[in-house]
């Protein structure tokens, strides 16, 4: 059985599709020069030895970094104006509607003692 059979390729034609592929690579290829720490995930710093000899260093501050982390750590309805997805929606307006008061008697429901629970609490003591 006679199948086909590839073309062999000369140095020239391998070149090129070498170049080809080389020229589709660095056309999507995106270069990412900034790092950043994703604010989304827990950092652990973790302390020097307590033996050690080595002085501490001493790190300048980075506003930018240190505001943007606090941002992460905000809740949505401060970092967001609207809610962005169906969950934010069902808490978003989490103010109490009516304010609350000590006095206010629909809301607060101290123990009242009454004849029932005055003698329930005797036979209880007693029993004891």
């Amino acid at each position: 059985m006679a199948g086909k059979e590839k073309p062999v390729l000369d140095i020239v034609h391998q070149n090129s599709i070498h170049v080809e592929t080389i020229r589709k690579e660095q056309r999507y290829q995106k270069l990412h020069t900034e790092f950043s720490i994703n604010p989304h995930r827990t950092l652990h710093v973790l302390p020097d030895k307590p033996m050690s000899r080595k002085p501490t260093e001493v790190i300048a501050e980075n506003s930018v970094f240190i505001d943007a982390f606090h941002k992460a750590h905000q809740e949505p309805t401060k970092k967001y104006a609207m809610p962005l997805t169906e969950s934010h929606e069902i808490g978003w307006l989490s103010a109490p509607l009516i304010p609350s008061t000590r006095n206010d008697r629909r809301f607060n429901f101290s123990r009242i003692s009454t004849d029932v629970t005055i003698h329930q609490e005797k036979a209880l003591r007693a029993s004891n």
